[in-house]
């Protein structure tokens, strides 16, 4: 379905969700002394933009993630969200991980309904509000159905609905669809999309797979190899769904670039 772009930048601009991170390191202790997770870094997600972060493995793209979440403290720097700094989770900071991270001994519905537990709500609102969000992802007629019972598909959509259900101003998404087979991950992909244009959350969406990031994203965020630090972005206009083919050859195009700064080419005859 293709965006309206007048709409889209009128929600934006009205929007609050706006991630500012301020020249932040992140350190870890190691054995042989402090090792940094993430180099110096500096970036804004604007309300309501949808971005994806790519990079190789261990560069430090979680590592962010979970800073942006509260879980992790910088060693320097700082993270502001609306203009207040970040110092720990927040319900106004949602996050999903690709472990689904659902109570085994609670329904759907109630694996819902915990998310909406401190808000104090009486509780016939919040059952209307869990199944609200069930209707919303397609599982109103699971509610009633435990995490075993559903399939992988159906248990990510379970913590969409759960994190969608609380309104945050800000989703962060850690390979939530790294564990779906390919078909299901289109009809994931689909189904995100259809409630983030909805709800119009800031979202950050860590991914090793270029095409989902391109396939899904406004911007596109390229991080080096650890430590990691943002190294190129693309801003993609194009207008969704979208497709890789010929009259998407722009997308092939950035698409290559890409791969090219995930994977370097070397020089064989520099190897010999």
């Amino acid at each position: 379905m293709a965006e309206d772009l007048m709409t889209d930048t009128h929600k934006t601009d009205t929007q609050k969700g706006r991630v500012e991170i301020d020249d932040v390191v992140i350190r870890f202790k190691g054995r042989q002394g402090p090792v940094t997770a993430l180099a110096r870094t500096s970036h804004v997600l604007e309300p309501g933009t949808f971005t994806a972060l790519i990079g190789p493995s261990g560069c430090g793209k979680s590592t962010l993630m979970n800073a942006i979440a509260g879980f992790v403290k910088p060693s320097e720097g700082s993270l502001r969200l609306d203009g207040k700094p970040i110092a720990g989770p927040s319900p106004e900071v949602g996050v999903i991980f690709q472990q689904y991270a659902l109570f085994p001994w609670f329904t759907a519905l109630n694996n819902v309904r915990y998310g909406l537990k401190q808000f104090g709500l009486p509780q016939g609102e919040e059952i209307d509000r869990a199944r609200a969000a069930l209707a919303e992802v397609g599982l109103e007629a699971h509610a009633d159905k435990y995490p075993q019972q559903l399939s992988g598909g159906m248990k990510q959509r379970v913590a969409i609905a759960r994190t969608f259900a609380v309104g945050p101003k800000v989703l962060l998404m850690d390979e939530p669809f790294g564990a779906l087979d390919a078909q299901t991950r289109l009809v994931m992909h689909e189904l995100l999309l259809n409630i983030w244009r909805k709800h119009r959350a800031t979202v950050l969406f860590v991914t090793h797979d270029v095409d989902e990031a391109l396939l899904l994203s406004d911007h596109v965020q390229v991080m080096s190899q650890a430590p990691g630090r943002l190294i190129r972005h693309y801003h993609l206009t194009q207008q969704r769904p979208r497709a890789f083919s010929r009259s998407g050859s722009d997308l092939l195009e950035i698409r290559d670039e890409i791969l090219d700064l995930l994977h370097p080419k070397t020089d064989l005859a520099d190897s010999l």
